[in-house]
């Protein structure tokens, strides 16, 4: 399922316009994408937990030619699924 085929399946069982749809979709996203860059912590009970974690640096490897390269530490989203949703899925 594509972000397309969501907003279709949202709209046909909320009884709403594709366009609504696809703005509320928008929205909640950006909602989340930018509680994730202050820091916050966005918890959807039951579904999951998103989050922004710390990666701390460290050294590689250039694959190439095997020099070591300096990765500098780094924030990443993080997704843990919750209760409900790791039930629904088995």
């Amino acid at each position: 399922m594509n972000k397309q085929d969501l907003v279709r399946k949202i709209a046909k069982e909320s009884d709403v316009t594709i366009k609504q749809a696809a703005l509320v979709l928008d929205k909640t996203l950006d909602a989340i994408t930018d509680a994730l860059a202050e820091g916050e912590k966005v918890q959807l009970v039951g579904f999951g937990t998103f989050e922004a974690r710390q990666r701390s640096g460290r050294i590689g490897r250039n694959p190439r030619t095997n020099e070591p390269v300096d990765i500098k530490p780094s924030k990443v989203p993080s997704f843990k699924a919750g209760a409900k949703l790791k039930a629904k899925v088995k």
